[in-house]
């Protein structure tokens, strides 16, 4: 326990889409849990609010905080109010992202552009504001939620979540690498099939999988995983533990799969 304890923790995408638990959500809880004050960050007001009512409600300290994040003009302000709020911001945790199935052909340009914008434009903003943050402070920890989709091809077509998190990885190296003279780590989190909120309201996913039914395409996830069954948001959220707290303290630039083995298969 306390492994976070006296760290402000900035969590953007800390809501949920529906009930139950999302990776951002799972994540700023158990970061609460481990003594972090957690600086809850939704496009979605009333999903930050419930995740910090949440931690209030086990006797941590969260605020709430409503910012669209593929926009400069949020994030400088998402920023400053953690600032106002805590003085500092020791861990960034970039937990935004949406899926749009379809491969280039199928996907509209428009669609191209609002996925880039959301997955990979929000956790550039981010970085880009937090990251002088942390250098004038003498350090911090920073995790990008990536994806297994961005290093193999997972049974289903979605070009955009793809290229977006691929493109996330190389950010994520680039950046650990100027970032480490000034003791600022900078790590990616790769989960595989995960069962949560957000994959269970999109449509376009239980369409690839099923047909749109709903179970039926969680039995399908279950099963292309060596381990027979999907991961839950606790299992990145465990992960984003470790790379948040000073165990990790020389660990910077990986890419940690959180996937049940699914990318040591062939097929």
């Amino acid at each position: 326990m306390n492994r976070l304890k006296g760290k402000i923790a900035m969590v953007v995408g800390a809501g949920s889409v529906g009930p139950g638990w999302g990776n951002g959500k799972a994540t700023a809880v158990t970061f609460a849990r481990e003594g972090a004050q957690v600086f809850c960050v939704d496009r979605n007001g009333k999903a930050a609010e419930e995740t910090a009512g949440i931690i209030a409600s086990e006797g941590g300290q969260a605020t709430a905080f409503t910012a669209d994040v593929s926009k400069g003009s949020d994030v400088e302000a998402m920023v400053a109010a953690c600032m106002k709020a805590y003085g500092r911001i020791d861990v960034l945790d970039n937990n935004v992202g949406i899926a749009e199935t379809g491969g280039v052909v199928e996907v509209s340009e428009a669609d191209w552009d609002r996925v880039f914008a959301v997955n990979l434009k929000s956790a550039y903003l981010a970085m880009k504001h937090v990251i002088p943050v942390m250098e004038r402070q003498g350090g911090g920890s920073i995790i990008n939620i990536s994806s297994i989709a961005s290093i193999r091809h997972i049974g289903v077509s979605y070009v955009t979540y793809a290229a977006t998190k691929a493109a996330m990885n190389q950010m994520t190296r680039v950046t650990a690498v100027d970032c480490a003279p000034k003791h600022i780590r900078i790590n990616a989190i790769l989960p595989g099939l995960m069962k949560t909120p957000m994959v269970e309201h999109s449509a376009g996913l239980a369409a690839s999988y099923a047909k749109g039914d709903v179970e039926a395409m969680w039995r399908k996830r279950d099963a292309q995983v060596p381990m027979g069954h999907m991961g839950e948001a606790w299992d990145v959220a465990n992960a984003a533990l470790y790379l948040a707290s000073d165990e990790s303290r020389y660990v910077t630039g990986i890419e940690l799969v959180v996937d049940g083995g699914l990318t040591l298969k062939v097929s």
